[in-house]
């Protein structure tokens, strides 16, 4: 199982992808992660990376997918994978796609976890609180002017992904406002669709 999750901050993707790694045994694939893992790890692109965040540079698509196309290989991405933070944009999805085409690899499914705006900045704000009450520390990008910024950087990934995606039969979309346990059924009943469809 191969997918790509998308939503905005706060949506729910962190806890969704626990329960899909755990019950699937696919791996998380974060792009932040694995651009760190590749440098520590001393690789080609990873030293590349390197040289690019040490001048202060942007990390190229180009590079992202390379680091993606060499975790995709490793074992543990046998069963599977959820992409998380990758693609962001029109561009980097036409070069994953590329890329996986090459390998003989194909998505499952791209799932958006919808929400209502004002509830998510509530849900957002209400975690913050909890964090504070609990004497953790509170996260930086949970503060409303931050998070109203993401959801609008978000709203502009979309724009781009949806189109894409739709045309090729992948995107599908669950209300992420939904119970945690209603989220995990709706993905889970998507993706055995798709699996039904596929056999």
């Amino acid at each position: 199982m191969r997918l790509i999750l998308l939503g905005p901050p706060g949506a729910g993707k962190g806890t969704q992808s626990e329960r899909l790694v755990t019950a699937h045994g696919i791996v998380q694939l974060s792009t932040g992660d694995m651009l760190r893992a590749a440098v520590a790890a001393g690789t080609p692109v990873g030293l590349e990376a390197k040289d690019l965040m040490a001048r202060g540079e942007l990390v190229p698509d180009e590079v992202v997918v390379k680091i993606v196309a060499d975790r995709v290989e490793e074992p543990d991405a046998k069963n599977g994978f959820i992409l998380d933070g990758f693609p962001r944009t029109l561009r980097q999805a036409e070069a994953l796609e590329s890329m996986l085409a090459q390998k003989g690899i194909k998505l499952d499914s791209v799932i958006e976890l919808s929400v209502d705006e004002d509830a998510l900045l509530e849900r957002v704000e209400r975690r913050a609180r909890e964090a504070a009450a609990a004497g953790k520390a509170v996260r930086s990008d949970d503060a409303p002017e931050v998070v109203r910024k993401r959801i609008g950087d978000y709203k502009s990934v979309t724009a781009q992904l949806k189109p894409f995606y739709s045309e090729r039969g992948l995107f599908a979309v669950v209300d992420g406002m939904a119970p945690i346990e209603n989220v995990t059924a709706a993905i889970d009943g998507i993706l055995a669709d798709t699996r039904a469809s596929a056999s």
